[in-house]
This record gives C-alpha cells, sequence and structure tokens, in this order.
C-alpha cells in the first residue's frame, strides 16, 4: 500500500482545530494593536484585517457551521497564560513581550467564532499548541487521526502546529484561505514552505468532501 497525505477525511477519527482566533490577534482593539493610532494601525494591519473581515473570518465561520453539521470535533487554541502576570510562559513569549493574562478578555475567541458550550479552548503559552497544552493527550483519547488547521498566524503558530502534528503522526489537513499572515507574501511563503507536511485544500474544497462524505 502506497502511502500518502492526501486523504479525504474520515468523520469519526477527524478533528477541526481553530488557532489563535482571539480578541488579543484578530480584534482591533485587543492587546496587540490597542496603542495604535487608526493611521498606523492601518499601515501596519490594515491588509490584514481587510483579509480577516472580508475572506478568512467567513471563510472559518462556513467550516465551523459544516464541521458541526457533520458532528466532527471542533477545538480552539488561544495565546492565554495560566497565570495573570504571565510568570509561566515560554521564554520566547516573554521576550517578545506580550502576555495574555489568564481569565483576559484578550484570551477569549472572537465572537464570530464562539465555541459551543461542549468544545475544547485550550489555551498556550507557546508558539505550538502541541508544546504548552495537552492537545496530543485529548486527540488520542478522542481517536483523532486526521487534524484539520485553521488559524493565525499562517507562518507562525500555524505553521508549528502542522510540522508538530504531522511529526507526532497525525494527517494534516491545512485550509489555506481560512489561515491569515500579516502581509499576502508571508501567507504564501508559509504555504510553500509547508506543503511537503500537510494537504492543503480550500475552504470550498473541504465543504464539498464533507457533503459527500455524509450522503
Amino acid at each position: 500500500m502506497t502511502l500518502t497525505r492526501d486523504v479525504a477525511l474520515v468523520p469519526e477519527q477527524s478533528a477541526l482545530l481553530f488557532i489563535d482566533v482571539q480578541n488579543f490577534s484578530a480584534h482591533r482593539k485587543g492587546a496587540e494593536f490597542a496603542e495604535l493610532s487608526d493611521v498606523e494601525f492601518e499601515r501596519q494591519y490594515g491588509w490584514f484585517f481587510g483579509e480577516l473581515r472580508n475572506r478568512i473570518i467567513p471563510n472559518m465561520q462556513r467550516l465551523l457551521r459544516a464541521f458541526r453539521d457533520s458532528r466532527i470535533e471542533v477545538m480552539h487554541t488561544t495565546i492565554e497564560s495560566l497565570t495573570k502576570d504571565g510568570r509561566d510562559r515560554s521564554l520566547d513569549y516573554k521576550i517578545t513581550g506580550f502576555n495574555v493574562p489568564k481569565g483576559s478578555w484578550d484570551g477569549k475567541v472572537i465572537d464570530e467564532l464562539a465555541p459551543g458550550d461542549d468544545e475544547i479552548c485550550l489555551p498556550k503559552s507557546s508558539s505550538s499548541v502541541f508544546v504548552s497544552t495537552h492537545i496530543d493527550y485529548l486527540l488520542r483519547n478522542l481517536g483523532v487521526r486526521q487534524l484539520v488547521i485553521s488559524g493565525i498566524l499562517t507562518d507562525q503558530c500555524v505553521e508549528s502546529a502542522i510540522r508538530d502534528a504531522c511529526d507526532l503522526g497525525y494527517l494534516v489537513t491545512q485550509v489555506t484561505d481560512a489561515c491569515a499572515t500579516y502581509t499576502s507574501e508571508r501567507h504564501m511563503n508559509s504555504l510553500n514552505t509547508i506543503k511537503g507536511y500537510c494537504r492543503q485544500v480550500t475552504t470550498d474544497a473541504l465543504i464539498a468532501e464533507l457533503e459527500g462524505t455524509s450522503r
């Protein structure tokens, strides 16, 4: 039998993971952007927020509905410390200089993708969700072998999750138009870099695939 990454989802062994789509990093009033003037915000992040508003978040909402309708596990991870002062953060996060305190508004998933009351939401304090949470343990308990990934930033936390998931033995599907980073060039460079690790599909293609498996 030939091994391949190009495997259609089997609903009972699949899960959808949204990475860091939270107030801190995807809301104009999030701490990442709150101190910026409107002019500086638009200069640095105007394109990114335009993409989120017009394309990425709508695609994420479509994915969320499709996976819920198919009764496939939906999970969320957010940047959030386990302490208020962030003393548990990774050294990298401390050097970067941001802290999302435990229980804060910044640590919440954005309203457009609000988790259901029985959906798992994991706070993380490192780039990879596989390093600073027990997601691998949870996925194995849930019987998940195929992991679908959507989120931000494409070339940072999303990429980290894809690499680690692959190394741990999961088949990974990245939804290319449901991930975003600060520039189009960075996004495309990341997709090209990571494509050897995962199956890459569009939102339309993945939803059509799910509809096919439900017939």
